[in-house]
């Protein structure tokens, strides 16, 4: 039996919020009064973002009486719980999706495209305005082939997060503006005395891809793929950005082969390193006085910029409607989506730690000065590539070739061209099973 995620009382804010759309005749209330009574299924990881939508999930639950049961898990769990849930039939109502999913879940059609709800006057809400969601954010997250399934939640960009003071004393008014500076000019300088200039987490999981190989590939002009969807990791630019990882590694923490997020945030947060680049996500963690020793020392610039330009990581997650609920089961979770994704909601979720996707609560007064990432954040989710980590069905099988032999080169096992060359041996094995190169598949990131 599905049990209801309980917490705090109704917020004197949920009026406001929860009344969106009245003017048009629409509310949420009324919309889910044949809903009532239905409990909804949803996997929550373990982030700041997260605990900002549990932390107001009552109001809506109060407001709809829609039961919405939160089942938690580190994201390195995440994906293989859904699918198995969806495979076995289970009970997730509502899909979370990262960027790097999307393709599995539609192509698998486990979720169900979002029109099917936009499209029903009495769900939708008429100020949901969905063109005002980035859209590169919006097209990464939630879309595949031209269809959009989910709407973004949780979502981040790469930035720059360093102890101006540290800076400071070593000579530098700011952070290096470009990749090439931070490893020659600021690496020197700052490693000393025990202290590193930069970390950059690189544990064997989807960090090692997503926050540590890929950060390199781009801004060097490399990629994973060619537009031939053949391996473009023996590429000059890509051997550029492989071989300066290796150089960069002499101003990291030893041991940086096993610094995951924690790690990585923590050794900012305690005055351990300089640098680091790390999700928007964690900018909580290193401006609260109970999580960090920064204080005024805290600053925030976009990621540095390489001979490609600036090419930040781009990560995040939306939430779909699961097709294996029932008609009111997927009623139900399209409503708590729309609400928990909402203009009306986004600045209370942004001060509660979340980083919404919405344009609009990024313009509001003050909202820039109140919190330093923002105009980092907008200028990234403006210039970021949609397939900084490829997003098609095959990628949860190629992260892990990836894993193992980006590991390998920074481990200095291999070679960066002998490690090239097996993971895209490897890689284009899994895309020709797949059947990209016989033409059953379009080549579609």
């Amino acid at each position: 039996m599905k049990s209801a995620v309980r917490g705090l009382a109704l917020g004197a804010a949920a009026s406001l919020s929860l009344s969106a759309g009245q003017a048009f005749g629409w509310s949420l209330e009324e919309a889910a009064k044949p809903y009532a009574g239905t409990t909804v299924d949803v996997v929550f990881l373990l982030r700041p973002g997260y605990e900002a939508a549990e932390e107001v999930l009552p109001e809506f639950e109060a407001a709809t009486g829609i039961k919405v049961n939160i089942i938690k898990h580190p994201y390195e769990n995440a994906l293989g719980e859904q699918v198995r849930d969806f495979v076995a039939g289970g009970d997730l109502d509502i899909a979370l999706i990262d960027l790097v999913w999307i393709g599995n879940f539609a192509e698998n059609e486990w979720i169900v495209p979002l029109e099917k709800f936009t499209s029903n006057p009495d769900l939708a809400d008429p100020e949901l305005d969905i063109d005002d969601f980035f859209p590169l954010v919006l097209n990464a997250f939630g879309a595949w082939n031209d269809t959009v399934y989910g709407l973004p939640f949780d979502n981040y960009s790469g930035l720059m997060f360093y102890n101006s003071c540290m800076l400071k004393e070593a000579g530098f008014d700011g952070p290096p503006k470009t990749w090439t500076e931070l490893k020659d000019v600021y690496g020197p300088a700052l490693t000393k005395d025990g202290k590193y200039a930069f970390a950059l987490q690189s544990k064997r999981n989807e960090t090692q891809s997503a926050d540590s190989f890929a950060r390199v590939l781009w801004p060097f002009g490399g990629s994973f793929l060619d537009k031939d969807f053949k391996s473009n990791l023996l590429s000059e630019e890509s051997q550029a950005g492989l071989k300066f990882r290796q150089e960069l590694m002499q101003y990291m923490p030893e041991g940086i082969v096993a610094y995951d997020h924690a790690e990585t945030v923590n050794a900012l947060a305690q005055g351990d390193v300089a640098m680091i680049t790390e999700w928007s996500a964690f900018y909580s963690t290193l401006t609260s006085p109970e999580t960090s020793k920064l204080g005024d020392c805290f600053g925030v610039a976009p990621e540095p910029m390489g001979p490609a330009g600036r090419k930040p990581a781009l990560g995040g997650f939306s939430l779909a409607v699961a097709s294996q609920a029932d008609e009111d089961e997927q009623a139900a979770a399209y409503l708590f989506i729309q609400w928990v994704t909402s203009k009306a909601n986004a600045k209370r979720y942004l001060d509660m730690g979340g980083v919404p996707a919405r344009q609009s609560v990024y313009k509001l007064p003050g909202v820039a000065e109140q919190y330093q990432f923002v105009d980092a954040l907008v200028e990234s989710w403006q210039d970021g590539v949609p397939e900084f980590r490829p997003r098609f069905a095959e990628w949860p099988e190629i992260t892990e070739i990836v894993q193992e032999w980006g590991t390998k080169i920074m481990l200095g096992d291999v070679t960066t061209e002998e490690g090239a060359a097996e993971l895209g041996k490897r890689m284009e094995a899994v895309l020709e099973e797949a059947g990209y190169y016989a033409g059953e598949k379009p080549l579609a990131q």
